[in-house]
């Protein structure tokens, strides 16, 4: 029996019950695969679940806020996607009439569509045979034929590209692409995959050489930066506080959050406390400034490690532009400040 056959057949006996397989309707295929981006299926799945709640066709996301869509899309991470979504459903809805573009060439010129996700929706949808290839894909193919190639490298992306749709069945792409993506995210895992019950076990190529654990080979290693973030909950003489929105590209662009004093390392109350009152904030009088908790908060991004405080200030007067603290909840916030407010730590 060869590759595709037993790969198939694996998969209509092991495969997980998933909503966006139980259709062929490229919206939701879409917003299921821009999901599932450097997410879990775990965590993807009660977003998708709200989303297509809330958004059920292309035309009601478009016509949605940027606002709604990030608050909807708050702790799931990688926010680029969301706002990309977004301006990607406005794109379909206005330009070309609610219909996705049915062929993989047409898919890639959308806004947030790589050629992984374009290959997904166009076999998925319209049964294209294009190949997927993914972290699942890179990892079952390295070590079923035993190649050493570097994953981080751009001609190690089109080898294993060719290799995979030499193996693909042309007249049934989808359920190809899906078997191969689930048999390396269910079967042939990152770590200490059980070889002894794999349906390849006498035929991978790395199992007999015991090379297992050391496929794939990827060289490039992410350069972590770390960064120091304070928090300033501001509290004035009526209770409300202040926050703002991140306008600056980079991380969270478009999330809210309370006024942020960077330093270069961990701050101590001294450095905090001056930076409040005679730089930050010298137009009031503060009167009381403290720690809401002593521990730091560590926030891992893929490229940054956040050391996260947060510091009650007190003022006398009212806030101009305040906010009531109840008001809170209904902005789209980072994860790690959501978490912050929802334990009502704010109150500390």
């Amino acid at each position: 029996m060869n590759f595709h056959n037993i790969l198939i057949n694996w998969y209509l006996q092991n495969k997980r019950d998933l909503p966006w397989r139980n259709t062929t309707d490229p919206y939701l295929i879409w917003l299921s695969e821009i999901m599932l981006q450097q997410t879990r299926v775990a965590q993807g799945m009660p977003y998708f679940f709200s989303f297509i709640k809330e958004f059920p066709t292309v035309f009601r996301l478009a016509n949605a806020s940027e606002e709604q869509v990030l608050k909807l899309w708050q702790g799931l991470g990688y926010y680029s996607r969301a706002r990309n979504l977004h301006k990607t459903a406005q794109y379909v809805a206005n330009e070309l009439d609610g219909v996705f573009p049915e062929n993989y060439k047409e898919l890639l010129k959308l806004k947030g569509v790589g050629e992984y996700t374009a290959a997904a929706i166009a076999s998925f949808s319209y049964n294209e045979a294009v190949p997927v290839v993914d972290g699942n894909v890179f990892r079952v193919l390295s070590r079923y034929f035993d190649i050493e190639s570097d994953i981080a490298l751009s001609a190690t992306k089109k080898e294993f590209t060719e290799l995979a749709f030499e193996l693909m069945p042309k007249d049934t792409p989808a359920i190809f692409n899906q078997a191969i993506m689930e048999f390396g995210a269910l079967q042939c895992v990152p770590k200490s995959p059980d070889c002894k019950v794999c349906d390849f076990n006498e035929s991978c190529a790395a199992l007999q050489k015991k090379k297992v654990p050391a496929l794939p080979v990827k060289s490039k290693k992410l350069k972590v930066t770390n960064r120091f973030f304070n928090y300033l909950i501001l509290e004035d003489v009526l209770g409300n506080t202040l926050i703002q929105k991140r306008e600056a590209k980079g991380i969270w662009h478009n999330l809210y959050e309370f006024p942020l004093f960077e330093t270069t390392d961990i701050a101590d109350f001294t450095t905090v406390s001056n930076a409040v009152q005679n730089d930050l904030f010298s137009t009031y009088n503060i009167i009381g400034i403290e720690g809401c908790d002593e521990a730091t908060v560590v926030h891992k991004l893929s490229h940054q490690h956040l050391h996260i405080q947060f510091w009650k200030i007190k003022i006398a007067e009212k806030l101009e532009n305040g906010l009531v603290v109840s008001e809170l909840k209904k902005f789209p916030f980072p994860i790690v400040i959501y978490n912050f407010i929802e334990k009502q730590e704010i109150n500390c």
